[in-house]
């Protein structure tokens, strides 16, 4: 190991450490360059969801391979006046027995019907209270965004030409839907990284008041965020996954985050190095074995909390993981090898104009964190009575949580495709875009289709196509989509089903799966959760050699992220409006809490155990907490900070892990490692770091 420290920071090796960082960049941006792919990402649910045995035996059935765009022309709150319903419905064809002329033959080359050889969109329908008429375009699926948002943007266009006054125009359904999606992520990466980078430099500055030392850190980290994007898509596409833009959004929030973490510590320690060596590679050798460590279990508590993932059922959880940990690994590398390098390069210097000068003296104890910690250690017991009760308080406001938002309530801003359903919630049945999708075997179609008709909250049914073992029924509910009411008529429905012998009676479609991923979600969460804990406690007993304290510090994490999900959901409730949680956002933050809230312990507690050896646990802490209080208060603002950088993507759901995520650092970095953690070792003494032997109280 020393080998490879004196390598990196060597006078005339730290140089060829600079090249060959420049040349895995190289690599990473060139021949390893990721494809670009346009794929919409499936669900990603396990083979053994019921929805997923749906939509396999539904592939065997004609259109399978068919989707729809819903246009709704609406009057408002009055009914249409005649003219607007002919324009609309058109007249009456004794010859067809159908209506011409309505505006449904505006679409006529996007469909994929035919009806005696010619297109056909099925005329409108106009609701019972004559405001909202509805056209449904049946079409060939697209499988490229770029290609569904520009066929859903032309139909839009095309619906509002020749339009009566009066009328408004809303273009949704499945195909709205996708196109809006990926509208809203449209220049959404470049946005994220803009505001990740302005948030971050800012930060660095205020922190170095260098005009010049700010760049280096930013700029490897910067450098490891592109290529962690580029390898961690190859990564992910080894095991088949298609990584989609809130993933890698996550990922360069993350890298960011840890990558400057780990330069904070890293620069800190190297400056305190610089006051004792004369020569600058020698200081940085010596802080590199000193924060080497702690960066190392910090990064690998990250990824292989990440790697958990691994196990959920599904696919966009275990793209997650991958993605992450593949960009944590990079973060790390840079923090360890080129940043080190490139610090001893450029020199003393960088630190203009507050330059560390061999000799000089470390103001650290006699600061405010020092005298922070003489003040806990005189008083511990009280100091971590009153800590656990703010825990408690913040956590309690977790009571009333509400989890699982409608398709209608996933975006920050309103999309047309949501506009355009909750207007059809109001003027038809809810499920009328989104109806339930039943096949059952072709004997018992009847007697299904019946027994489905009967159950609470269903509002039609219809018997579609059939093969020659399976028909297929379209069963239209009362609730609005991925709602909890109708989320309870589906189990509801799936029970009674399940009753008819010899039926093989399935229930899926769009409402059915998004219930299989909320118990995918369920069952993630179950498996997941304990693994993490079980892996941060191994990493924290590996690395402090120690019992008690990995208990304690775990603890008090744990604590950290009940309290930050109360108080988030407290503005969530209160300021934001949000009626939920997205099914996400627990198991993320849990992930990401966990994981990076331990990081600061690891920072404090890794260098409380260096200092304890030789001036006892209580000096040892009150010197460490006086080393790194103002780093790791840095790193943990930069961090929550970058987190809540999240709130520029338009969904809910990464808005709402980047709050959380960011109450919970803050709370790790100001209130638990701060003085909960100092407490609880001043309490507990040498027993603090039992069974280790050799430490003085």
């Amino acid at each position: 190991m020393n080998r490879v420290i004196n390598f990196i920071t060597g006078k005339k090796t730290a140089w060829v450490t600079l090249l060959l960082g420049l040349i895995f960049a190289g690599l990473a941006f060139g021949p390893l360059k990721a494809a670009t792919t346009d794929i919409q990402p499936g669900v990603g649910l396990p083979s053994s969801a019921e929805s997923v045995k749906v939509d396999e035996i539904l592939k065997t059935m004609p259109g399978s391979d068919a989707t729809a765009t819903v246009v709704v022309y609406t009057s408002g709150s009055s009914a249409m006046t005649d003219e607007q319903k002919l324009w609309v419905q058109g007249e009456f064809d004794a010859q067809t027995r159908m209506p011409a002329g309505g505006a449904n033959e505006k679409f006529l080359d996007f469909t994929n019907a035919e009806v005696a050889g010619k297109a056909f969109v099925p005329p409108a329908t106009l609701s019972d209270d004559g405001t909202t008429a509805v056209i449904a375009i049946p079409m060939d699926k697209l499988q490229a965004s770029d290609e569904i948002t520009k066929r859903v943007a032309d139909i839009r266009a095309i619906a509002k030409e020749a339009m009566p006054s009066g009328l408004k125009v809303y273009v949704t359904g499945p195909e709205g839907f996708q196109a809006d999606l990926a509208g809203v992520f449209a220049g959404a990466d470049f946005t994220l990284l803009l505001s990740t980078v302005i948030v971050v430099a800012v930060l660095l500055l205020i922190t170095y008041r260098s005009p010049v030392l700010w760049l280096v850190p930013l700029l490897v980290v910067g450098t490891a965020d592109g290529m962690s994007g580029q390898l961690a898509r190859q990564v992910a596409s080894l095991f088949g996954i298609n990584a989609d833009a809130s993933v890698t959004g996550i990922l360069s929030v993350l890298v960011f985050g840890a990558g400057t973490n780990y330069a904070l510590l890293l620069i800190a320690r190297y400056r305190e190095e610089l006051l004792k060596f004369e020569d600058r590679h020698e200081a940085m050798a010596k802080a590199l074995k000193g924060a080497g460590p702690a960066i190392i279990a910090s990064g690998s508590t990250v990824t292989l909390a990440l790697l958990t993932l691994s196990f959920a059922d599904l696919a966009g959880n275990r793209a997650l993981g991958l993605v992450c940990a593949t960009g944590v690994v990079v973060a790390m590398i840079s923090a360890l090898a080129v940043l080190p390098a490139a610090l001893v390069v450029f020199g003393r210097g960088l630190f203009w104009p507050f330059v560390p000068k061999f000799g000089g003296v470390n103001k650290s104890e006699a600061g405010v964190w020092g005298k922070l910690g003489r003040g806990v250690s005189k008083r511990p017991v009280s100091v971590a009575i009153v800590g656990a009760i703010l825990l408690a308080v913040f956590a309690s406001g977790a009571s009333g949580i509400q989890v699982g938002l409608a398709s209608t309530e996933r975006f920050l801003k309103t999309p047309e495709a949501v506009a355009g359903q909750q207007i059809l919630a109001e003027a038809f049945a809810a499920g009328t875009t989104t109806p339930a999708v039943v096949v059952a075997k072709n004997d018992f179609a009847q007697q299904v289709a019946d027994a489905a008709k009967a159950v609470d909250g269903v509002a039609s049914t219809e018997i579609s196509t059939k093969t020659a073992e399976y028909t297929k029924i379209n069963v239209v509910l009362d609730a609005e989509s991925q709602s909890d009411a109708a989320y309870a008529t589906l189990g509801n429905l799936r029970t009674e089903l399940s009753q008819i012998d010899g039926a093989n009676a399935l229930v899926g479609g769009l409402d059915a799966q998004q219930l299989d991923v909320k118990n995918a979600y369920s069952h993630d969460q179950g498996l997941v959760i304990p693994i993490i804990l079980g892996l941060v406690f191994i990493v924290l007993i590996l690395l402090l050699r120690a019992l008690v304290a990995p208990v304690l510090l775990l603890a008090t994490v744990v604590a950290s992220f009940f309290a930050s999900m109360g108080l988030g959901w407290l503005l969530f409730v209160n300021f934001f409006n949000f009626p939920a949680l997205d099914l996400s956002v627990f198991l993320y933050s849990f992930l990401f809490l966990v994981a990076l809230g331990v990081d600061y312990n690891i920072f404090l507690v890794t260098r409380a155990n260096e200092e304890a050896a030789n001036f006892g646990v209580k000096q040892g802490m009150i010197k460490a907490l006086s080393a790194t209080g103002g780093v790791i208060t840095s790193a943990g603002i930069l961090l929550a900070a970058v987190f809540a950088v999240l709130g520029v993507l338009p969904l809910v759901a990464l808005a709402q892990i980047g709050v959380i995520v960011c109450i919970g650092v803050l709370l790790d970095t100001l209130l638990v490692r701060t003085v909960v953690v100092p407490a609880l070792a001043f309490i507990s003494k040498k027993s603090f770091f039992w069974p280790s032997k050799g430490y003085n109280n």
